[in-house]
């Protein structure tokens, strides 16, 4: 449901103006914990009721059910699976540094002491360690403590482990891995590679610091490799990293970071963190199947279609996928079911029923009627948000760009040498053939979007326009709706150009430490580094807990 909402309250709350970020130098010589990539291009503004009428457009309404599994999606994204939505959401909270965000995070380098450095070096996971931090392990020190068993519907088949809990919330190093369902379970994965690494007969005798750094090599590995060109592609990738075209070294190739650059140590750009980051958001799919088991509904509710699967959140905690709570055994994940893996069905729109890779929601200008009433801004059971609270994902993201003085979209365009597209292009709705014909331009909504588009729906609109441009190529109703989504050439190299960076500003990653690794895990063989090692073979590896784990 659509919802009107108050400005944001003042203080330290998700809801408050991000002290220290709003004051973020422009200086070309400024760095702290956060900076900016554009520096000298000036803050973009928009009238207050623009924004909001931007982000009701932008939110889909609840409407009779949901998409049978049994018939195609057109709102699904057939090249990136459902579970790098929540991967992406993962690395997320490991470079952002904040412990008091959540999905729409917001980072106050002032607000909070204990900031983490923004590398990718999962102190999500791993805490301060375990001598500061003990309850995140084992009493040996060595492994990460596990919650309780999970099954998939089926008592006697365990498929996971929870999070280890008290009084049903998660022990771990980032509160906000623990909010829905999917990116908890996720974390409790990176919690058991870390202990089969621990474990492994080739690594007895190591230390924790080496164990740890075989762990951190391979998640690094994976967001280069395998989360990064599913999201940009990989010429976007191989353009920021030239040296991946050949059989050449990252010495001999040097990477080409024309716009992410820092002078001492890497800082989190706010046009990354809080705009061509988001693009995440318009992935979320409302409705999830856990595991080929049908779970119950709780309560009454009139949604149809859901078939067993559950809303990824809803008023109601037991018909959703909320999190900060114990959930109920039946819910583990069966991984299957969101990544690819080798010998299993691949994500294909032919491929339908309970069994199949659920595809992520294409990257478009339109968000699922779900985030429209977060549950931690809204009355308890209700829609409604409360009091001083917005609720409305989309209107969050618009004001917290502005209030952050980001860019236009056509600004960065601009800086980076590319033709702006045009304002009757940028349209709000959802990439697929119904919307061709229904989706209006950005500037229906106000008058303040002339020629000036908030970066964050540029992000999401540019993907869409190539979309189109790539549909357009296609015969057919069903042809154009599979094509796949990815960001285009602005927020394609923000994301990558900063994802690269911080594994290039880290002394400690294996780009710098040993350039030609390669993760003990995945296909030895793959010809490519993008086919060697993926989630979905970290997830066939370590997703099923072992006997005595």
């Amino acid at each position: 449901m659509k919802q009107g909402s108050s400005p944001m309250r003042s203080g330290v709350g998700h809801g408050a103006v991000i002290r220290g970020l709003e004051t973020t130098s422009n200086s070309r010589r400024f760095e702290g914990r956060f900076g900016r990539m554009f520096r000298t291009l000036p803050a973009a503004t928009f009238a207050d009721d623009d924004l909001r009428a931007l982000a009701t457009e932008m939110t889909a309404t609840p409407e009779d059910g949901v998409t049978p599994e049994t018939e195609a999606d057109d709102e699904e994204n057939f090249g990136i699976p459902a579970g790098y939505t929540y991967f992406g959401q993962f690395v997320d909270h490991d470079i952002t540094f904040d412990p008091t965000s959540s999905l729409d995070k917001q980072n106050d380098p002032d607000a909070l002491v204990d900031f983490r450095t923004p590398r990718l070096d999962l102190d999500s996971l791993y805490g301060r360690g375990p001598d500061d931090q003990p309850y995140l392990y084992q009493p040996d020190g060595m492994l990460m403590a596990l919650g309780g068993d999970l099954h998939g519907g089926e008592p006697d088949h365990v498929v996971t482990r929870d999070l280890p809990r008290f009084r049903g919330r998660a022990l771990i190093g980032d509160k906000r891995n623990d909010e829905n369902v999917i990116v908890s379970q996720l974390q409790g994965l990176f919690l058991r590679f870390h202990n089969a690494m621990a474990t492994a007969k080739e690594n007895a005798g190591l230390s924790f610091a080496e164990i740890q750094r075989i762990v951190r090599w391979h998640y690094q590995w994976l967001v280069l490799y395998d989360y990064l060109p599913r999201i940009v592609g990989r010429a976007q990738v191989e353009a920021v990293l030239p040296h991946l075209k050949g059989d050449k070294s990252i010495l001999e190739v040097p990477p080409q970071l024309r716009f992410y650059r820092w002078h001492a140590d890497p800082f989190m750009p706010v046009e990354f963190s809080g705009a061509a980051y988001r693009f995440g958001h318009s992935m979320v799919r409302p409705v999830y199947r856990l595991s080929a088991q049908d779970l119950p509904e709780s309560g009454p509710r009139t949604t149809k279609g859901l078939g067993g699967r559950k809303m990824i959140f809803d008023p109601n905690p037991d018909n959703g996928l909320n999190g900060f709570r114990e959930f109920p055994r039946q819910w583990g994940i069966d991984w299957r079911l969101f990544f690819e893996t080798r010998g299993g069905r691949p994500l294909s729109p032919k491929n339908l029923g309970k069994a199949r890779v659920q595809p992520a929601y294409k990257i478009d200008t339109s968000l699922v009627s779900p985030l429209g009433a977060l549950p931690e801004f809204s009355r308890p059971g209700r829609d409604t948000p409360l009091n001083g609270q917005i609720n409305v994902l989309a209107l969050r993201n618009l004001k917290r760009g502005m209030a952050l003085g980001l860019p236009s979209g056509q600004a960065v365009a601009e800086l980076m040498g590319l033709e702006p597209i045009p304002d009757a292009a940028l349209v709000v709705g959802k990439a697929n053939v119904d919307g061709l014909k229904t989706n209006k331009p950005i500037t229906a909504f106000g008058k303040s979007f002339i020629g000036n588009a908030p970066l964050w729906f540029y992000v999401l609109a540019e993907a869409q326009h190539h979309w189109k441009l790539a549909a357009a190529r296609q015969q057919g109703k069903s042809a154009k709706n599979s094509v796949h989504v990815r960001l285009g050439p602005v927020g394609g190299r923000i994301v990558a150009e900063v994802l690269v960076g911080l594994v290039l500003g880290d002394q400690n990653s294996f780009l710098n430490q040993a350039p030609r690794w390669q993760p003990a895990l995945g296909n030895p063989r793959a010809n490519s580094v993008f086919d060697r090692f993926t989630v979905g073979d970290l997830a066939m590896e370590v997703g099923t807990p072992r006997a005595g784990e």
